[in-house]
């Protein structure tokens, strides 16, 4: 298969619907609703599965008329659906533990639902390693999103594991209800900061590692001529990336000249980030009476005023929309 991250979310929605089908029987011998909770989690990790597989096959399609920035925000909607899932399942665990309270069960087969429990929770914590880690590899929001959440599933799964060992040697089966509702209100909170990231994406929030790793790249092939860069934008949709930057250039450039530099900082980011990378530069001619003081062109012309120091390059600096003769008033 020629995308990888196809490969790995439908391995992922095949593992998911077994064991679902495993936790639903585990609940089923034992009439446990703190293994309920692990099996309604796993229903929502499959139908997140399948969405996650579409988003992937949107996100992965070429830019058209209609997407002049590809389909790649998909991805956050896809991660913001999944922590509503979550979300709404864990209010039904929390009904389902209240009504446990008044209406107990009668619990049996505790020993083997235990065991069923804990295969499919090694079976899930390593496929959400695999989805983590292929996730920031290949820079798939949806790919991760998706590893957090069966992660949190198989952590929950084992800690579900204590909680039932706890109810059959001390025979107090009051606290399966306890158990589900604290399990219930970790799964709440997961997929809230899901939900929280992909309203991020969406409104295209600054990421900070995105920005952090363009200013790292800037400033390790930094040229004397470029002189600042300033109002840079980084916007990430899936594992494409849009970056909008000024460069402040000599005012006595001609345009050849500036046409150069331009694809020059064009071609330290296209080729050292990952995926698609689509740069925008906007030129911007220096102020000799502000600039000077801060300008690493050492054999200029036309300087006014020495060199007296060197501005480095930071998220902060370069976001701003102003050259960095400001930085330099505000230090000396």
């Amino acid at each position: 298969m020629k995308n990888p991250r196809k490969h790995w979310i439908i391995a992922s929605f095949i593992v998911s619907v077994l064991l679902l089908i495993m936790k639903f029987y585990s609940y089923y011998i034992t009439k446990s609703n703190a293994i309920l909770t692990d099996a309604l989690e796993s229903i929502v990790n499959v139908v997140a599965s399948g969405f996650a597989f579409y988003s992937i096959h949107l996100s992965s399609l070429p830019r058209d008329q209609n997407h002049p920035y590809g389909h790649g925000k998909i991805e956050f909607f896809s991660a913001g659906i999944e922590g509503v899932l979550i979300i709404l399942a864990g209010i039904f665990i929390i009904y389902q533990s209240v009504y446990s309270f008044f209406f107990p069960a009668e619990l049996s087969d505790l020993p083997k639902g235990m065991a069923l429990v804990g295969i499919s929770g090694l079976v899930n914590g390593l496929m959400g390693y695999m989805l983590l880690t292929k996730g920031k590899e290949l820079e798939s929001l949806t790919l991760e999103a998706d590893g957090r959440h069966i992660l949190t599933d198989a952590i929950s799964s084992f800690v579900l594991i204590l909680g039932v060992a706890v109810i059959y040697f001390t025979g107090y089966g009051v606290l399966d209800g306890v158990f589900s509702l604290l399990f219930a209100m970790y799964i709440v909170y997961n997929g809230y900061g899901l939900v929280r990231r992909s309203v991020a994406g969406l409104m295209d929030e600054r990421n900070p590692s995105s920005m952090i790793t363009v200013v790292k790249l800037l400033n390790k092939y930094r040229k004397n001529n470029w002189i600042d860069i300033h109002n840079m934008r980084v916007q990430q949709y899936g594992a494409d990336k849009h970056i909008d930057l000024h460069l402040t250039l000599p005012y006595y450039f001609e345009l050849k000249d500036v046409h150069d530099e331009v694809e020059k900082v064009e071609a330290v980011l296209e080729e050292n980030l990952k995926g698609y990378v689509e740069v925008f530069v906007h030129a911007d001619p220096c102020i000799p009476e502000k600039c000077c003081h801060y300008c690493q062109v050492s054999n200029c012309q036309v300087r006014k005023y020495a060199k007296e120091k060197r501005i480095s390059w930071n998220v902060d600096n370069v976001s701003k929309n102003q050259k960095h003769y400001h930085e330099f008033t505000e230090s000396v």
